[in-house]
């Protein structure tokens, strides 16, 4: 899932992070710990891939500025936060996309604590051993959602691989009670591959939230540099799984790693042909100096090719842009069409 790409907030901001998770969680995401009961979910520093790390490119370009998050519906949520002492990894990380986000009614969720199972080479959370399962936490979130008036929320976690569940009874419970004290909410849930242990998987789709995105972050050639545990085609059959359960997929990449166009595409293919229903595309930033370099920052017109092509290939929803991060303009996720029905617009209007 990716995260947040941050920076800090002045007149203008540069993103100087990217707080990833699964890839766009990344790659936009507002991350709440809940009611002022609910720990901080703070952002530490991972431990990064164990290659050469070499300097990253140090001027970013002005694509990569954004303005300060202003609205009412931003004021309204800056305001709850305030009163209620929320606390999120979008105030601490100072994501880009925050004041959209809250202004549009959206949040995300992190659940299952802040220190991952896993090493990979792009993410700044903390690896290392878990602490135990909080098992109050989904009725906490529910209700931390319920506060906020969140019309659409996102959940997402560590990975969770010593547990013999991997986390997804607590994902299970979390999205229960999100539905029935939020019944108007709709839900997005950004999970891991849970080790492909599918009965694990299926506790997630019983549950039936109107959207699971899975991120495959990289090119199959990437992936076992950018995500050291994890497998290019165990993701892939992740969205696969779920497409066959009549589930509404998603899924995440990251550019700016060393990937080639071509890579990229076929990276859209498969998850196209495993029936990939939403497609996130975004820029990839270094975290800290100990993680992956940026290789290049990839301009907005060749995010916008792959918008196009996207839509060619039949995906249903294709977000691309330098930005863009999972979550964002995820409430536009949910809804079956929007996406391709609004491109095919485009289309015939510059025809």
């Amino acid at each position: 899932m990716h995260r947040l790409p941050c920076g800090s907030f002045k007149e203008m901001v540069v993103l100087s992070q990217y707080i990833c998770f699964f890839f766009f969680m990344p790659f936009s995401i507002v991350c709440l710990g809940a009611l002022d009961t609910m720990k901080e979910l703070p952002v530490i520093g991972a431990q990064p891939s164990t290659d050469t790390i070499v300097q990253p490119l140090n001027k970013k370009p002005n694509w990569l500025r954004v303005k300060l998050p202003t609205g009412e519906g931003y004021r309204h949520v800056r305001g709850l936060v305030d009163q209620h002492k929320l606390h999120t990894i979008c105030e601490s990380g100072n994501c880009p996309n925050m004041g959209e986000c809250w202004g549009a009614g959206t949040a995300t969720f992190m659940i299952l604590g802040n220190i991952c199972t896993r090493s990979c080479g792009f993410c700044a959370v903390a690896t290392g051993r878990p602490e135990a399962v909080d098992w109050d936490e989904p009725q906490r979130v529910a209700e931390a959602i319920h506060l906020m008036k969140v019309k659409h929320a996102v959940i997402t976690s560590v990975d969770r691989d010593e547990l013999k569940d991997g986390g997804s009874i607590i994902w299970a419970n979390t999205i229960k009670a999100v539905k029935a004290l939020n019944p108007e909410t709709t839900l997005e849930t950004l999970i891991p591959d849970f080790k492909g242990q599918w009965e694990n998987l299926q506790n997630v789709i019983d549950v039936a939230p109107e959207v699971v995105s899975h991120n495959v972050e990289t090119v199959e050639r990437l992936t076992r540099k950018v995500r050291i545990q994890a497998k290019y085609h165990r993701s892939m059959e992740v969205i696969r799984r779920l497409h066959d359960a009549g589930v509404r997929t998603k899924s995440g990449i990251m550019l700016g790693l060393g990937e080639q166009k071509e890579e990229v595409l076929q990276t859209m293919r498969d998850l196209a042909d495993n029936g990939c229903d939403v497609v996130t595309i975004g820029q990839y930033l270094q975290p800290t100096a100990k993680h992956l370099p940026v290789v290049r920052f990839v301009h907005p017109d060749e995010f916008a090719f792959y918008r196009e092509e996207g839509y060619k290939m039949g995906i249903d929803y294709v977000e691309s842009g330098p930005l863009v991060r999972s979550s964002y303009h995820s409430e536009k996720h949910v809804i079956p069409g929007y996406g391709i029905q609004k491109w095919e617009n485009e289309k015939r209007q510059s025809a």
